[in-house]
């Protein structure tokens, strides 16, 4: 509905897919040619943690043990990823996604400290990244229906509770099976807490705030009860509305210029789940317009 015309932006979950597929291609290209111990310091470890490699919550995102490995975090990527974005914007998109695997690495680590025969190895992959969007999309559409190996129809809130319990057990009774079933626990987490706590509609200082104001003090002092008193009450007469300008009295591309382009920017930056029932009717309004034209 724009005037005037932009060129198209990749989605970022696109531009996260290739980039993965790209650090996946090097892994390769070094494991055959160059054979270099570069994997020791991007490879998250608690012992790389221990030595001050923080950057390893991160770079272990874009790694993987196998291509099977990478097919499988691509297609959680292609699948939930490209929901989120466009449901709340590029930028929670992100947070979500890198916050998960964060969080998901540092459960695993801290475990790989308490039992290291088990969780004290190095760690890679997308999936508590992956795990987290899983968890994102269940708790924004949990009654939508997922196709498991593209024939099986689940609700995501079932998937969710499936995945979940899977990787509260195995978390439980570990097993040398090479999956770091930890750090999906913690994507899952991560995941569901940003969308309880609407992180990704507020800052995170008052998110934070919003959390430390919870009534949790079970021996608060309570007060002194207040005694109700009457008074009597003068109805006044109401004040007359605002009238505010229709959008009929607006030219097209004033009107455009004006009311929807600052509409479509919010959109842009926060999703259009931000968007009031006033600027909901604007768009309504704008459209009406365009199909008159």
């Amino acid at each position: 509905m724009r005037s005037q015309t932009r060129t198209p932006r990749w989605p970022v979950s696109i531009v996260l897919m290739i980039v993965i597929t790209a650090a996946f291609g090097l892994q390769q290209i070094n494991g055959v040619y160059l054979q270099s111990n570069i994997y020791r310091y991007l490879v998250l470890s608690p012992e790389g943690l221990g030595h001050g490699y923080l950057w390893q919550l991160i770079t272990f995102q874009f790694l993987h043990g196998g291509l099977w490995h990478l097919i499988c975090n691509l297609i959680g990527i292609w699948f939930f990823g490209r929901f989120i974005e466009e449901r709340l914007g590029p930028g929670n998109f992100l947070k979500l996604y890198f916050a998960s695997g964060v969080f998901g690495g540092l459960l695993q680590c801290l475990l790989g400290w308490v039992v290291p025969r088990y969780f004290g190895g190095g760690v890679a992959g997308a999936s508590a990244g992956v795990f987290g969007l899983l968890a994102a999309f269940a708790v924004l559409e949990p009654e939508s229906e997922i196709y498991l190996f593209c024939i099986f129809p689940v609700k995501s809130k079932y998937l969710l509770m499936g995945v979940t319990g899977i990787a509260i057990f195995f978390t439980i009774v570990p097993s040398d099976g090479g999956v770091a079933h930890a750090a999906h626990l913690g994507g899952i987490m991560a995941g569901v807490a940003y969308i309880r706590w609407g992180l990704y509609s507020r800052s995170w200082s008052l998110s934070w705030l919003r959390f430390r104001n919870l009534n949790w003090r079970p021996f608060k002092e309570r007060q002194r009860k207040r005694e109700l008193v009457k008074v009597a009450s003068i109805k006044a007469a109401p004040w007359p509305p605002r009238k505010e300008p229709a959008p009929e009295d607006e030219t097209t591309e004033d009107f455009i210029s004006h009311e929807v382009d600052p509409i479509l920017d919010k959109i842009s930056a926060h999703g259009i789940q931000s968007l009031t029932p006033r600027e909901r009717k604007i768009l309504e309004a704008a459209r009406a317009k365009m199909e008159k034209r």
